[in-house]
């Protein structure tokens, strides 16, 4: 049991620095919105969201399965770990290099709706910077750093590209997103790598060995289609857009998505603690206690992301009101997107597992899923245009699709993954649902009142209520540990676990 113990207690740690991470992030990524709303408008913000769509898949590609990976290359090697980290950052700059290559020669990919224009072709050129980011962070986590993740990603990051928005936004408001864009990359590289560096060390005595470069590529090959899969599945309703629609109505969507991918990103956030945990635990041939922290982080994270869902989904078009006028049509894509993002939790996470002890049926399930998107996007948009619904109407085909592929996606993932190991690995819990209601009652009550007053007291009062009755009736000891900082002398025996 100690064993146990001391899991939830580093998932609990990993959760509260996720958490204030998030709240940190929220802060800094809402300027850059509002800046890009307002400053750049809809159909500029359209060719950047197509542009950092590509540019990531491309760098998500490129860590080939390392992201989540690399946990367990460093758990069964006897290798120095600088030089297995090592390893890592040259098959990513390999593939990144590629990736590059591809994007450079044929630029139409990033803007399949417009043509290219200024500096936009040279934006492949930063796809390295992301790839070495993830890599990073997943060797830091393994060693249950954290607080280098959430520093880069929720201050670094996300500042940078504000401040740098809005600096460009007087100086050339055609390139100055994607510049702003590239400038925020390189910040949070050099904010992993420093951290990085100071754990692990140089690899001294390292030299790259093609053959082991090949098989740790080879091996991570399953997790890297999973992750880019996974991904694909939440951004191809915004590449259908590009394909279907002027860069305006990607640029509305856009910024729908940005607010409901902010309950997502948490959930992205655990990743890299939750695989270090599961992969120790299927190590020592525990299944009951993958089960068990599958478990407990799918409760933590639906609660959060359907506390987001409630109190921003009934404040919807007063939060996109936020950006300007235009984008206020955006308010019902948000509202379905924020309602996929709970529906994605159960089944996201336990893809967490299912990476590990059933990585090719996970991966099966995955691209057949992401197929059924792909073509019930276009079956719900066609069928709009036949009935004769207007543009706007088109548009939300994309997010009915998404929300009905994860529904379906989590409802396999997590049968699967509790046939596997024997025990449910399912996060809902009654209390939860209770304080679903509360919060959806509350924000009923306050929806009368004006759009400046739901935003500052409304939204607010709803997550009061939702979380007074959450702790009251949800809430177990295990899940207080969130709240609860960790006392020092548990400290060396997760790192001795780690180590």
């Amino acid at each position: 049991m100690t064993g146990q113990s001391d899991d939830i207690n580093a998932l609990a740690k990993g959760g509260r620095t996720n958490i204030m991470g998030f709240v940190i992030r929220l802060a800094g990524r809402v300027p850059f919105l509002f800046i890009a709303g307002r400053w750049y408008g809809p159909e500029i913000v359209g060719r950047f969201a197509l542009a950092v769509l590509v540019i990531e898949i491309a760098a998500l590609l490129a860590t080939l399965g390392l992201k989540r990976g690399l946990a367990q290359a460093l758990s069964t090697t006897s290798r120095p770990h600088s030089h297995v980290v090592a390893d890592a950052l040259m098959v990513a700059l390999a593939a990144s290099l590629c990736a590059t290559g591809v994007l450079v020669i044929f630029p139409e990919i990033m803007f399949p709706n417009s043509p290219v224009k200024g500096l936009e072709g040279l934006l492949p050129l930063i796809v390295f910077a992301l790839a070495w980011c993830d890599v990073a962070f997943s060797a830091l986590a393994y060693r249950h750093n954290v607080g280098a993740s959430v520093t880069a990603r929720a201050i670094v990051e996300p500042w940078t590209i504000s401040g740098a928005a809005f600096a460009l936004a007087w100086i050339s408001s055609r390139d100055g997103l994607i510049i702003a864009y590239v400038l925020a990359e390189l910040a949070m590289l050099i904010a992993a790598m420093v951290p990085l560096v100071r754990m692990y060390g140089m690899p001294h005595g390292w030299r790259p060995h093609p053959a082991k470069l090949w098989h740790m590529a080879r091996a991570n090959a399953p997790l890297a289609g999973a992750d880019a899969l996974e991904w694909g599945t939440r951004n191809i309703d915004r590449f259908i857009l590009g394909l279907l629609f002027p860069p305006a109505f990607v640029g509305i969507y856009y910024m729908a998505q940005q607010f409901a991918s902010l309950a997502q990103r948490l959930k992205t956030t655990f990743d890299p603690i939750l695989g270090p945990v599961i992969t120790r635990s299927l190590a020592a041939g525990d299944k009951e206690a993958v089960a068990k922290q599958v478990r407990q982080v799918a409760f933590w994270v639906t609660a959060v992301q359907a506390a987001i869902a409630i109190s921003i989904g009934i404040t919807s078009d007063g939060v996109m009101g936020l950006l300007g006028p235009k984008f206020v049509a955006g308010s019902a894509a948000l509202c379905i997107l924020l309602a996929a993002e709970v529906l994605a939790a159960p089944g996201a996470i336990a893809e967490g597992g299912l990476v590990y002890v059933a990585r090719h049926r996970n991966l099966m399930i995955s691209a057949t899923l992401l197929g059924f998107q792909a073509v019930l996007s276009f079956v719900l948009v066609f069928a709009a245009r036949e009935m004769g619904y207007p543009p706007a109407y088109q548009a939300v085909g994309p997010a009915l699709a998404l929300a009905g592929s994860l529904a379906l996606g989590s409802v396999i993932k997590a049968w699967l993954l509790s046939h596997l190991l024997g025990k449910s690995v399912s996060g809902l819990r009654w209390g939860l649902f209770a304080a679903m209601i509360a919060c959806a009652g509350t924000g009923v009550a306050i929806s009368k009142l004006p759009e400046w007053l739901q935003l500052t007291v409304g939204t607010p009062l709803m997550l009061a209520v939702y979380f007074f009755v959450l702790l009251k009736l949800a809430f177990g000891p295990e899940d207080r540990a969130l709240f609860r900082k960790m006392p020092k002398e548990q400290e060396p025996v997760i790192d001795e676990i780690t180590n």
